[in-house]
Parts: structure tokens; C-alpha cells; sequence
């Protein structure tokens, strides 16, 4: 711990910096301007130099980018579409849930459209959102409440429920397809516009 900390000063801004004054002393030493003073005239320049030196900035901690953010993704997506294989849903609902999960492959497969994807941070958690959270709780919940309305009659259909929030899901996908569709759009009129004025 100690060795570090010692390691870590001599490499420091501090330490370089007073260094370099320390030598401009030595120099004065050299061409005999400091006279008999010169080990206070080194010592004072290095310690101006430790003084004046920037001081050190941490290192910001390395978080994953969006690339490796839509691989873990993919991998939970894996899952989900493993779990998903196993529940038997209704048949409006399980449509809706086809849709979303060609939508959701679609934007994952790994290509230009994950890179666009990838660019937008929002449109990143919005999938993430979906894939971990939003589609396994509707489907558990439609599970498990599906077998305590069988105890009691009368109650609201939770397939009505399932139905609604994959209708609100499947808008949703569609909503950030239509977003990166958007993009490349305007991208490419941008570069129509600047083309036509490079021309004049």
C-alpha cells in the first residue's frame, strides 16, 4: 500500500512538475547564479513546482459502451424467448407478443441496425426495459393471475389485461422503430442538402 502511494507520487503531476523546476535550479547552480544557496534554491523551485502543478484527476470508471449494453441484451433476450416458448398464452396474445418479439430481433441482430441502435441510448433502454422488465411481468403476472380467477368467477380477465399492456408494447417498439427509421431519413436529406450547396 505505502509502495504504491510512493510509486503513485513519483509519477504524479506534482512530482514531474517540481522535477522540472528542481532541474531549472540545478541549471542556475550550474551557471553560478544561485551562489552558496543553491540546495534552498532547488528545494524552493521543486516545491513551487508541486504547487503549481494541476492536481491529479481520477479516472472515470469504465462503464460498458452500447455495444456491449445490446450484447448483454441479446443474451437476456435468449432467455426471455426461452421462457416465452414454455407459456401457453391465449391466442390474441400470443400474437402480440410474436410481433414484439420480431420486432425486438430485428433491432438485436447484430449488423447496422443494432449499430444505429446502439447510437441511440434512449432507444437502448427502452429495449433493455422491455427484454428485462416489461414483457416478463406481463406474462408472469397473466400467469399467476390467470389461476386465481379460476377460484374466482367473475373477476376481470387477465387476458384482457395481457392483451393491453402487449398492445402498448408492441406501439412502443413500433415507436422506437419509427424513431431510428427517422434518423436514417434525415441523414440522409442532410447529406442531399449538403451536397446540393457544395454544388453552387
Amino acid at each position: 500500500m505505502a509502495t504504491s502511494k510512493v510509486l503513485g507520487y513519483l509519477e504524479s503531476r506534482k512530482n514531474l512538475t517540481g522535477g522540472a523546476l528542481g532541474l531549472v535550479g540545478l541549471v542556475l547552480t550550474f551557471i553560478q547564479v544561485a551562489g552558496p544557496y543553491w540546495p534552498a534554491v532547488v528545494a524552493g523551485l521543486y516545491g513551487a513546482g508541486a504547487l503549481i502543478a494541476p492536481p491529479e484527476r481520477p479516472a472515470l470508471p469504465a462503464f460498458p459502451g452500447p455495444s456491449a449494453q445490446l450484447d448483454a441484451v441479446r443474451a437476456d433476450f435468449a432467455k426471455l424467448r426461452c421462457y416465452l416458448a414454455d407459456v401457453d398464452l391465449p391466442g390474441t396474445s400470443a400474437d402480440w407478443l410474436a410481433e414484439i418479439t420480431e420486432l425486438l430481433t430485428a433491432l438485436l441482430e447484430p449488423g447496422w441496425v443494432a449499430e444505429a441502435l446502439a447510437q441511440d441510448p434512449d432507444g437502448v433502454h427502452t429495449v433493455s426495459r422491455a427484454v428485462r422488465q416489461d414483457i416478463p411481468e406481463a406474462v408472469d403476472a397473466y400467469v399467476r393471475t390467470r389461476w386465481w380467477t379460476r377460484m374466482t368467477a367473475g373477476t376481470d380477465s387477465p387476458e384482457r389485461h395481457l392483451d393491453r399492456q402487449l398492445a402498448l408494447l408492441r406501439e412502443e417498439a413500433e415507436h422506437l422503430v419509427s424513431s431510428l427509421r427517422d434518423r436514417a431519413a434525415r441523414r440522409q436529406e442532410s447529406h442531399t442538402r449538403y451536397l446540393e450547396d457544395r454544388g453552387r
